[in-house]
């Protein structure tokens, strides 16, 4: 839901939909929200975890498809083995980031690396889609990985900053994107203010660990705060605490959302449903067993 406020920096605070997905594996769900579906390019953001995952327990991820959208998946804690049908093999751990675009089509799965199965350990992570551009909806798919040192950084007085995608706080993350858009990571290193420009004509904060105070008004996580277009904002928070910053320009009109397709033409979804029906779809070299089942809805 979508809590309103009289705060003269923020538009409005949404609230995530809790998903259990079983053995206390909790997903919040902030994006796609309501006034508005998404905010700049992004359309999708799960924050799931932090969960501590039993020895043998299976959360692996089968092989599913995806179309017209990229995936970027950003771990605080854990690890989880990407596997696509371009052949594409990368663990992913804490601090890096894996950029997956599906353009016209992609397959991929995320299982539990072979050293995690057999111990207790704790997932916790972020993963957002962000909708491709008209004109890249149907590019070739590709991938993208950046390992935790290949991403810049600043510290900002009392804030440390990386950059996951794009540009903010005058540093371009390594990842290749296809729009204006920020994603950044920010870290309290003692308490004290962050300050956020109005480069961008949409913004969104999300606190990961602790409380932030925009103006007055406190933001836990769970919620996501949806800053006012053109105004600095002043963030503050106290020593440890971490959040993470997603700008961007306006989309170049709505998307069409279906289990994990986006389009801007819904007649694309209904074509991609029936492709991985039919099995028309490529296959994960190595990964090629089971897959994820379209949904009955």
């Amino acid at each position: 839901m979508t809590r309103s406020n009289d705060n003269p920096a923020i538009q409005h605070i949404d609230q995530a939909h809790n998903h259990d997905l079983g053995g206390g594996f909790v997903v919040r769900r902030l994006l796609p929200g309501h006034p508005r579906q998404g905010v700049g390019p992004f359309i999708f953001f799960d924050h799931f975890g932090p969960t501590t995952i039993a020895a043998g327990q299976n959360v692996d991820v089968r092989p599913h498809p995806h179309i017209g959208l990229a995936t970027v998946t950003y771990l605080f804690e854990g690890a989880m083995l990407h596997r696509d049908h371009l052949g594409t093999v990368q663990r992913i751990e804490p601090g890096a980031v894996n950029w997956m675009v599906a353009g016209r089509g992609i397959v991929h799965s995320e299982r539990v690396p072979d050293d995690l199965r057999t111990r207790a350990w704790t997932s916790h992570g972020l993963q957002l889609w962000v909708a491709l551009p008209r004109q890249h909806e149907e590019d070739p798919p590709s991938f993208h990985h950046a390992a935790a040192t290949d991403l810049p950084a600043t510290i900002l007085g009392a804030v440390r900053v990386r950059v996951l995608l794009g540009r903010a706080c005058g540093l371009t993350s390594p990842v290749p994107v296809p729009s204006p858009m920020a994603y950044a990571h920010a870290s309290w290193r003692e308490t004290g203010p962050w300050r956020i420009t109005a480069h961008y004509a949409e913004r969104a904060l999300y606190p990961v660990r602790g409380t932030l105070d925009i103006h007055g008004t406190a933001l836990e996580p769970g919620q996501m705060a949806l800053l006012a277009p053109g105004v600095e904002v002043d963030v503050r928070a106290e020593a440890g605490t971490e959040a993470v910053l997603i700008a961007g320009e306006p989309l170049d009109g709505p998307r069409h959302i279906w289990w994990n397709f986006a389009s801007s033409r819904r007649e694309r979804l209904e074509q991609a449903k029936a492709d991985w029906a039919a099995q028309r779809f490529a296959t994960i070299p190595g990964d090629a067993v089971e897959r994820i089942p379209l949904p009955l809805r």
